[in-house]
């Protein structure tokens, strides 16, 4: 698009859309890509570069779309694919790029490569494009090693054979109905390098690759035993072998495969991109996938996990900057997802002292101030977008959304409540459908006079939160990120660069970037003397005397 950057997404701020949530055009009380079409404009007013859609493809939904059955079109709740080849034509004539959800590691179950693994018998083509294994035992009634589910319980199912008997297992790293593909097979490689293109030739600009940590599997799948995970602290690069690593995360042959991937983005003149979703818990091994001839860019979910803590978060800042600085890749800084509670709620605990919780059956027992979460939210708002390099934004974000806690239990819909034995509660709670407008649930998601309610029910007293409400409230959230995209924009310091700590007393961060901004944050209890400069926007109201009160932000030209 004219007078984009070839690198646009070194600098880029992206939105996150999960259609189910987004906006409901047809009244079956689902999102779908007619309601994503009538809502661009908030996301262009907004001042964001470019749009990322959670899985739009034909699905089970048996985990949300993670579980895909054809990667070549869309599922009919969400629209047809002129729906989607419209949509994306409009987001560009908006000046928005976008980025789809690629999801490499596994299929659905109904997938028609799977349901052929299915009907052949244990060796055949079709079941060596998975992980089948014969089981251990005397009867092979055992799994073939001790691998977990991530949604709980075994990460093997057993299947009956198409003559009745017991027979092999196969992997499954999430539900039973996600099985895991196998990617050393060249059948594999080949199929998802020509689904890229299905999409690049269709005017996508990029993918954000799901769970792109996990895509190679140790030779002979070997049992976990007390392999950790996530590394605990200590070197940041390689580990000493291959032996030394976890048998299914973060291997070192996952890089072969980007490195092929990357050869078909730059295939294309308007170079195409990648973000990965790579759970890595040491910077060092996160920079590996942006190698400048692997991936683009790759989440910092460090940031997301660090507590609202000064010395946390400028050790996380340090740590990201220096390990993405040796390969030359921009940081990319995230403070909500679709698989996380919502940052409001999470900042209106008691902050921990060392790892940030992100679970919600981890935050329930803890008392819950919201007004604080709000202030820090916005607070760190600011210092998300001050940073250097790119940042997503999660749908409803910029309204300051908390996470939904009481959701019923029958409306609960992620896998991981049931597969757990209702023991952890899921990420529904961060799921449910985003206030546009009006009073009382739906809410402006669905259209006037629909009678199906929303996939998941909203709470009532959302009113302030929708966006018509916050719209004409210069005090709102969302004229908070308003504003900040603008300045973003508008400012030669930020976006991509580099950042140079200031002097600040315990409990504050401040950093100047060049030329001529300075962004500084009270974390603390403790009034803030705020740095020489004019204010360009404060997170909330600064003291009588300009000082910065605890939980507050300020950016400031120098």
């Amino acid at each position: 698009m004219p007078g984009v950057p070839e690198e646009w997404w070194r600098r880029a701020v992206v939105y996150q859309i999960y259609p189910r949530s987004f906006a409901d055009a047809g009244g079956d009380g689902v999102g779908d890509l007619p309601g994503i079409r009538a809502r661009l404009r908030h996301l262009a007013d907004l001042g964001v570069d470019a749009v990322w859609i959670s899985p739009w493809y034909p699905s089970p939904m048996k985990d949300a779309g993670y579980d895909v059955s054809d990667y070549r079109s869309i599922e009919p709740v969400f629209g047809t694919l002129a729906d989607a080849e419209a949509l994306i034509a409009d987001a560009h004539d908006l000046g928005l790029r976008v980025l789809l959800d690629i999801v490499p590691n596994h299929t659905s179950d109904q997938h028609p490569w799977f349901r052929a693994a299915l009907s052949t018998g244990p060796g055949s083509p079709e079941r060596a494009r998975y992980l089948f294994r014969d089981g251990r035992g005397p009867a092979g009634e055992e799994p073939p090693n001790d691998w977990v589910s991530q949604f709980g319980g075994p990460a093997w199912t057993r299947i009956t054979e198409e003559d009745g008997r017991p027979g092999q297992w196969y992997l499954h790293l999430y539900t039973p109905e996600q099985p895991d593909l196998d990617w050393q097979h060249p059948e594999v490689r080949e199929e998802f390098e020509d689904i890229l293109r299905f999409w690049f030739d269709r005017g996508v600009d990029g993918f954000r690759i799901d769970v792109a940590h996990g895509l190679a599997k140790a030779d002979g799948l070997p049992d976990r035993g007390d392999a950790p995970w996530p590394l605990p602290p200590g070197d940041e690069g390689e580990a000493a072998s291959e032996a030394d690593l976890h048998p299914h995360w973060d291997r070192a042959a996952v890089h072969d495969i980007y490195r092929s991937w990357r050869a078909v983005a730059d295939s294309y003149a308007d170079r195409r991109v990648f973000v990965a979703e790579a759970w890595v818990s040491r910077p060092g091994r996160l920079a590996r996938y942006v190698r400048p001839d692997e991936l683009h860019t790759a989440f910092n979910f460090d940031f997301l996990n660090t507590p609202w803590r000064a010395g946390l978060l400028r050790s996380t800042i340090d740590r990201t900057i220096g390990a993405l600085d040796a390969v030359g890749a921009p940081a990319t800084w995230v403070l909500a997802n679709h698989d996380v509670v919502r940052e409001v709620s999470r900042l209106a605990r008691p902050q921990p002292e060392s790892v940030g919780r992100v679970w919600l059956e981890d935050l329930l027992p803890l008392p819950a101030d919201l007004c604080l979460g709000q202030r820090r939210a916005r607070a760190a708002a600011l210092l998300l977008l001050a940073l250097p390099g790119g940042a997503y934004i999660y749908q409803g974000q910029e309204l300051g959304l908390p996470e939904v806690e009481d959701l019923p239990d029958d409306a609960r819909q992620d896998p991981v409540w049931e597969q757990t034995g209702r023991a952890r509660r899921g990420r529904d709670g961060c799921r449910v459908p985003i206030p546009w407008s009006g009073e009382r649930p739906p809410y402006g998601f669905s259209p006037a006079g629909a009678t199906a309610p929303p996939w998941l029910p909203q709470p009532d007293g959302w009113e302030p939160h929708t966006v018509a409400t916050q719209a004409a409230d210069p005090d709102s959230m969302l004229a908070l990120f308003r504003a900040a995209l603008t300045v973003r924009r508008a400012h030669p310091a930020l976006g991509d660069g580099s950042l140079r700590w200031l002097e600040a007393p315990d409990g504050a961060l401040a950093f100047a970037r060049d030329p001529g901004f300075a962004c500084a944050v009270n974390l603390s209890a403790a009034p803030l003397p705020r740095p020489a400069g004019e204010v360009l926007l404060s997170s909330g109201p600064l003291g009588a005397d300009g000082g910065i009160p605890p939980d507050t932000a300020v950016w400031l030209a120098t």
